[in-house]
């Protein structure tokens, strides 16, 4: 520790507001109930001082840090941080030496967190391997990318990945709350205008540092303005982003999304990508649009495309892959195809006119044929009775009715002139004009 590490050591003044405001306790420790809470395996072990080897995935300034930092103290263990961007296997030799004389001369275990861990290559990833395997270290290696790519197989088996989630934004007004109250924090030198609360919280984006960065800065700002007061205009400089008309529960959220839908409807891609980037840029939940995208493509789409559901649901998968911003990219690809695809109903049409004959008919009869028949009596009354199995006969098809007897005639699919479902259409005449001719066969034969 040099000069300047002891005098930021002596006064916390110096270290940035989210360093100083970073919880001692777990109680203290907001978000991430899913792995923390009570009862949670991970809560546990670290009660019970038998904490694994862990890799912490999660979006950035969700609090990986924070955990490592309070497991180490909670479990009494020597806590070393390291960073992979800045280190390699020379400095990890080093710490392991280190570790293994505490282990030797103090019975003391050490648990060495490294940040970033995805950014080492294979090779020294495996460097931690033996040292995790003999105890020597407890490692928990902190990332913002899939372990399963970017963390060798081998350190992944002896690890328990444990996946953080990006905050909401009532856990990060609990973060500016407790900053601003805090005695090491801002107590006394600064207030939030509720306004400013709100945007601090809604377009930090989940990420708790971002939040406590961008209220330094505008305490700051306020400060030698000759001001307490933070008000919307500042948090909006101080996070360098101007929030959008976009009220989440207001008029203007129903309205850019209905435009986002009628655009992709209308087949304008243009105006599909503007209004979803629009939503994003507000903050809108990446998967409320997405949730909207997949209705779309069976509502609007449907069979005319069937790959469009597929590739909205890979975008889905994609978005929680690798979070935003880099998730845009899919969403932007899925909200162009859908607005490019030809365009079908029909799975809307169809659902509505089989509901009105469930209700107007109430639960008809379903054919004896159709009926299993698991009991004597019920084979007795003729349950299952002139059954035939399709896939006994040539094409795996034969001429028949599966409707109950009264909706004989009723056509409740009515498929489009667009794309795929002409060729459905085509078919599906076929097959009713094969049951037809089966209806007639049938009365001859009676």
């Amino acid at each position: 520790m040099d000069l300047f590490d002891r005098a930021a050591a002596t006064d916390p003044s110096g270290k940035p507001l989210a360093e100083r405001v970073r919880p001692r306790r777990l109680e203290d420790f907001v978000g991430q109930e899913h792995v923390l809470g009570p009862g949670t395996a991970l809560r546990r072990a670290i009660q019970a001082d038998q904490l694994p080897s862990l890799i912490l995935w999660g979006p950035p300034g969700s609090g990986k840090t924070t955990l490592a930092r309070l497991v180490a103290q909670h479990t009494g263990a020597e806590f070393v941080s390291f960073s992979a961007v800045l280190g390699g296997v020379k400095e990890i030799r080093e710490i392991v030496a280190a570790a293994r004389e505490r282990r030797r001369l103090h019975r003391r275990r050490t648990i060495l967190l490294v940040d970033e861990i995805h950014r080492f290559t294979r090779a020294q990833q495996d460097a931690f391997l033996p040292h995790v395997e003999d105890g020597t270290l407890t490692l928990i290696g902190a990332t913002t990318e899939n372990p399963s790519f970017e963390v060798n197989a081998a350190l992944l088996s002896r690890c328990r990945v444990v996946t953080l989630r990006a905050l909401t934004e009532e856990e990060i007004a609990a973060l500016l709350d407790r900053a601003l109250t805090a005695p090491e924090g801002l107590a006394g030198a600064a207030t939030l205008s509720p306004q400013a609360r709100e945007a601090l919280s809604r377009y930090s984006y989940g990420d708790g540092r971002r939040a406590l960065n961008a209220l330094e800065v505008a305490a700051a700002a306020v400060k030698l303005a000759g001001r307490t007061t933070i008000e919307k205009a500042d948090a909006e400089e101080a996070l360098q982003a101007r929030t959008l008309l976009y009220d989440k529960a207001g008029e203007e959220h129903y309205n850019v999304v209905s435009a986002f839908i009628k655009s992709m409807r209308g087949s304008d891609a243009d105006a599909a990508v503007y209004y979803l980037v629009r939503m994003l840029e507000a903050g809108e939940e990446p998967r409320f649009v997405l949730r909207r995208m997949v209705i779309f493509a069976s509502e609007d789409v449907g069979n005319a495309d069937p790959q469009a559901l597929a590739l909205v649901v890979a975008a889905l998968q994609a978005v929680e892959l690798v979070g935003l911003p880099e998730g845009v990219l899919p969403m932007c690809q899925a909200a162009i195809y859908l607005a490019l695809a030809p365009k079908a109903n029909t799975a809307l049409t169809a659902y509505g006119s089989a509901r009105a004959l469930v209700r107007e008919r109430g639960p008809l009869p379903v054919p004896l044929k159709l009926r299993n028949a698991p009991t004597r009596l019920m084979e007795g009354l003729g349950y299952g009775a002139g059954y035939r199995y399709p896939h006994n006969f040539e094409g795996h098809y034969l001429a028949e009715r599966y409707l109950p007897e009264a909706l004989r005639q009723e056509r409740i699919v009515r498929l489009s002139d667009s794309g795929l479902e002409r060729e459905l259409g085509a078919r599906l005449d076929a097959l009713r004009a094969a049951a037809a001719e089966g209806d007639v066969g049938e009365g001859e034969a009676r």
